[in-house]
């Protein structure tokens, strides 16, 4: 089934309304030039939602709704091609070759928005598996702190070169995590660096945090980084500063 696209004129009214009569809601919303093709992938033992995976046209927006309970990521996939039977590949993010990623995750480096839903909502914005576009999480309608988590800057523009991935035309496409670079356990915060002690800040996540503060830049980061609300309703945007 194709996702339900609303005009966006009609958004902001549906959505402010979407909590009280549905439940909670995830509203995705495309503000790139570009097309991207969203992913999402449920924790174990929650359900695929949306089959995991569609297309976003620029300037649409895809409202879902979501079981009490779920929990799980979502990211944007870029550059996807894919025949009519829904196999292809995408650029950045990709999910086994698939547009209907049903229960894969994206290859990193692919910027992700963790949602968990409960009495208490947590969300957050995380670059531990590196950087492929721009993503804000907006609550509706909810109680508590709820406030904005967000990656909103170009970190392709500053990625060093060590952590560049770059597209057949050789632009940069994504950045990837020191941790996916370089598989250390000092930037992956693993064996005698696997915990807050010992897995501090590095010259890379400290310039993921530069660019993006409201965002996880890796394992131990700064507990602030996670957001709460109680009853919200999420608007989860791609390119949020088009």
């Amino acid at each position: 089934m194709e996702p339900k696209l609303i005009p966006l004129s009609l958004f902001l009214t549906f959505f402010c309304l979407s909590h009280s009569v549905l439940g909670t809601t995830f509203t995705l919303y495309n503000k790139c030039t570009h097309t991207v093709w969203p992913g999402i992938q449920p924790s174990a033992g929650k359900p695929v939602i949306a089959r995991g995976g569609f297309r976003l046209a620029p300037n649409k927006v895809y409202s879902l709704k979501v079981p009490t309970g779920w929990s799980g990521r979502l990211w944007g996939r870029q550059e996807c091609s894919f025949d009519a039977t829904g196999k292809g590949r995408c650029e950045t993010g990709d999910c086994g070759g698939a547009l209907y990623c049903n229960g894969l995750g994206g290859t990193p480096p692919a910027t992700l928005a963790e949602i968990t839903l409960g009495d208490m909502d947590f969300y957050d914005v995380s670059l531990v598996d590196g950087y492929n576009l721009a993503i804000s999480v907006t609550p509706f309608r909810g109680s508590g702190k709820c406030s904005y988590a967000g990656c909103v800057s170009d970190l392709n523009e500053v990625c060093p070169v060590g952590l560049q991935v770059r597209s057949r035309d050789n632009r940069v496409v994504a950045c990837k995590s020191a941790c996916f670079a370089f598989k250390s356990p000092e930037y992956c915060c693993t064996g005698s660096y696997g915990n807050p002690q010992t897995c501090k800040p590095t010259a890379y996540s400290r310039l993921f945090k530069t660019a993006c503060p409201k965002a996880y830049s890796y394992a131990y980061d700064d507990p602030t980084s996670i957001v709460t609300c109680s009853g919200g309703s999420y608007l989860i945007t791609f390119c949020p500063h088009h």
